[in-house]
């Protein structure tokens, strides 16, 4: 989001937790030192889960846009950790709405909402479908749904919902299941790992390009009226199609590495996600562009890359 926002000339200020290592590694290709000239990047140091030092930064940066990206975001780790999930995932939304209301700043606010929320209702999701969530993070992202529209009917504040369905690319988090798999692939041939630790193969999902979907992202931040919207492909795939794929682009056979580990299961699945993006289409004039193998071919080839591994991924494959 930021590479994207710097592109078109914005000045970016984000919103960073202290640590005691760096944690800016998928910034680090663009990341300017702030004592250098024409700096277009600023980070602060805080955290949604703390109220007091959002309105001070809201009211320092006066920002003309806000997006609202923050959440503990893995979906099975949240069956483990549900309270804090929760005020993260949750009350940061209603944090960050109050201290902009509070704050005085006019700004347009995009919240990041998930297709989790659909949980179990039929494909395809719209922007009509029932929600139905299955998971202490798919429930987190529904309050923080209900959170965003109710500040734009109660105030009039300009604040909208991006429904993204899942959205991957090479700097996608290595304990989520795209990475999971390409940089497992890579690891096996450098000689690093034998295996690779799956849980639910079945499940079907609705996978797009991230850079395209954040661009979507900005687009809704641009319309006249603000509205709510789902970000989809149309098309989904299963885990093990997702497997499959990466695989045979690496040359090998899947069945021969993969590996049925229970912790990785859900205590409540949520069985198929597709969306139905038409609504983006007609208002935003936005689609998707990478089509499944393209996008597992982008990935596994920049894990091997990271990985020092030189394969030619020219195998033809279906779209």
């Amino acid at each position: 989001m930021a590479e994207l926002l710097l592109s078109k000339g914005y000045e970016v200020h984000g919103l960073i937790r202290r640590a005691s290592t760096f944690n800016t590694s998928r910034i680090d290709h663009f990341y300017q030192d702030e004592h250098e000239d024409e700096v277009g990047l600023h980070l602060h140091y805080g955290d949604i889960a703390d109220g007091t030092n959002l309105p001070r930064l809201l009211s320092q940066i006066q920002p003309d846009e806000v997006y609202h990206l923050a959440a503990q975001s893995h979906v099975r780790t949240s069956f483990d950790i549900p309270e804090y999930t929760a005020d993260v995932t949750a009350l940061g939304t209603l944090r960050l709405l109050d201290a902009l209301r509070d704050s005085g700043v006019e700004c347009r606010f995009y919240q990041a909402s998930s297709s989790e929320m659909y949980g179990n209702a039929p494909p395809p999701q719209s922007e009509s479908t029932n929600f139905e969530p299955r998971s202490p993070y798919a429930i987190a992202k529904l309050f923080a749904y209900w959170t965003a529209v109710n500040y734009r009917e109660s105030y009039g504040m300009y604040a909208v919902n991006g429904i993204l369905f899942n959205h991957e690319s090479p700097r996608r988090g290595e304990t989520f299941l795209t990475r999971k798999v390409t940089r497992g692939i890579a690891r096996i041939l450098a000689g690093k790992d034998e295996a690779i630790y799956l849980g639910n193969l079945d499940a079907k999902r609705d996978w797009g390009f991230a850079p395209e979907y954040v661009e979507a992202m900005w687009l809704m931040l641009q319309q006249d009226e603000p509205d709510d919207y789902v970000i989809a492909t149309g098309e989904s795939c299963s885990v093990q199609e997702f497997v499959e794929t990466a695989f045979r682009l690496a040359g090998l056979d899947w069945h021969d590495y993969i590996r049925f580990d229970p912790r990785y299961l859900r205590p409540a699945e949520v069985e198929h996600l597709r969306g139905d993006p038409t609504k983006a289409l007609c208002k935003l004039g936005w689609r998707a562009q990478t089509g499944f193998t393209d996008l597992v071919r982008k990935m596994l080839e920049a894990d091997l890359k990271a990985e020092g591994v030189e394969l030619g991924l020219s195998v033809a494959m279906p779209q």
